[in-house]
């Protein structure tokens, strides 16, 4: 007796672990063999063609062949798919009928991590993705006085930035985060958690340490500052983690997993020493939280101290909406905000968290919100690739004409890159607001 497979499970989506130290992980011959295998299952679907442009790579593959059919595809050809795959997740997590536990078992997202990581050992990176995910290191040397105002005008210079893309095929037009000499850290040298006493939820601890992250440390540490003020309002005691180092999600998305052990072995005894000390930590970028609260647990999974940080980790609005189910968020604001476009970014909807920063907003008063569920392109270094910039800007179109069509008053995505990058596409002068800066302005402090 024969059992036909069916399509979708009836039970909740799992997740197995990456494998990245298991025999034949970096196995090419067995990588080939996978992604043929999962292709042709992505191929007699074709429900994800929407979502980014490794699928319509896949798909124009598949019907460009001789035989229409997967294995008429060079296998070469199968990394250009790979390159077009920038983990945002949201294959997995909204669309895939055949995610385990069903026996089909895909999981495309951390299949393309296995063949970014294996492409990595093969010197497949080139020097300027090596380059452009070193965080840390751009950061810290362009947020040095004065070499901070030349950074920036080097940045949005039509001239230099054509020398860029010749020298390094860093995209012309690609938006390129400022720097700032006055980082996060320097702005809370002399800061000190606030003198409350901590209230404590069944799910919260009332003190919270903000991982600062590259993009907040370097890039707008104003952000930073945003939340450390809104939870501070809020009668919750703030501080900066000191000496961190990257979380890992650029070296993860390049495939450069040893370069995430090593960042990882950084910060998770800094992070686990605070959680013992009775903090909760967050981030102020989607893709850093998802990273502790996912990506390294996915790794090492048998590690208690990554277990410990991950399920002390929260999104900030994740955060507030627990304080304010426990009846702990100040709700007197000072001012509306009027019409918010606001774009719910990909990796922290793949959080399973619910629509919590549309949530919290809906609670000013004199304020709408329309929410965009789709992504913006951006994609951590994708849009700024020459390669792949104008298909970036392409795959946020829809994003941008939807913000065009509200005329809101303000603009805003959780994760500030993203927003940023509907600014590029929307280019009418208008700059993004991050959704804590925006509660912070209703609050009116």
């Amino acid at each position: 007796m024969t059992t036909a497979s069916r399509e979708g499970s009836l039970e909740a989506p799992t997740r197995h672990p990456l494998g990245q130290n298991d025999p034949g992980f970096y196995d090419e011959t067995a990588l080939m063999d996978e992604l043929e295998r999962v292709y042709d299952i992505c191929h007699g679907c074709r429900r994800c063609v929407s979502l980014c442009n490794a699928f319509p790579t896949l798909f124009d593959l598949v019907d460009e062949s001789d035989s229409m059919e997967v294995d008429g595809v060079d296998k070469q050809d199968f990394w250009k798919v790979v390159d077009h795959c920038y983990l945002c997740d949201l294959c997995y997590l909204t669309k895939c009928p055949y995610v385990p536990p069903h026996e089909w078992n895909v999981d495309f997202p951390h299949l393309m991590l296995r063949a970014k990581a294996i492409g990595y050992k093969q010197g497949r990176a080139k020097f300027r993705d090596k380059v452009i995910t070193s965080t840390d290191t751009v950061g810290s040397f362009a947020s040095i006085p004065i070499v901070a105002n030349i950074v920036n005008a080097v940045n949005k210079n039509e001239h230099t930035r054509a020398l860029l893309e010749s020298a390094l095929d860093v995209h012309a037009e690609a938006r390129l985060p400022e720097y700032h000499s006055n980082t996060l850290s320097k702005r809370s040298r002399h800061h000190k958690p606030a003198d409350f006493e901590a209230q404590s939820t069944d799910k919260t601890s009332g003190k919270v340490a903000i991982f600062a992250t590259c993009y907040g440390e370097y890039n707008e540490p104003q952000i930073g500052e945003d939340l450390r003020a809104v939870f501070e309002h809020n009668q919750i005691p703030t501080m900066v983690v000191k000496n961190s180092v990257c979380c890992g999600m650029p070296k993860l998305e390049l495939g450069d997993l040893d370069s995430v052990e090593k960042l990882k072995n950084h910060n998770i005894p800094l992070l686990a020493k605070l959680v013992d000390d009775g903090w909760d930590i967050i981030t102020p970028v989607p893709s850093c939280t998802l990273q502790f609260k996912q990506e390294l647990p996915l790794m090492y999974p048998d590690d208690a101290e990554v277990v410990k940080v991950q399920q002390a980790f929260f999104d900030p609005f994740e955060y507030l909406a627990l304080r304010h189910k426990a009846g702990l968020l100040k709700t007197e604001f000072a001012t509306g905000i009027g019409k918010i476009s606001y774009h719910a970014a990909c990796h922290q909807r793949v959080q399973r968290i619910g629509m919590k920063t549309r949530d919290i907003l809906s609670l000013i008063p004199d304020t709408e919100i329309d929410t965009i569920e789709r992504c913006s392109g951006h994609d951590g270094t994708y849009a700024i690739k020459k390669e792949f910039h104008d298909v970036s800007m392409k795959i946020g179109k829809p994003v941008v004409n939807r913000v065009k069509k509200t005329e809101p008053d303000a603009y805003a995505s959780d994760c500030p890159m993203a927003g940023h990058h509907i600014s590029a596409g929307l280019d009418d002068g208008s700059s993004t607001h991050h959704p804590i800066s925006l509660l912070r302005q209703a609050y009116g402090i």
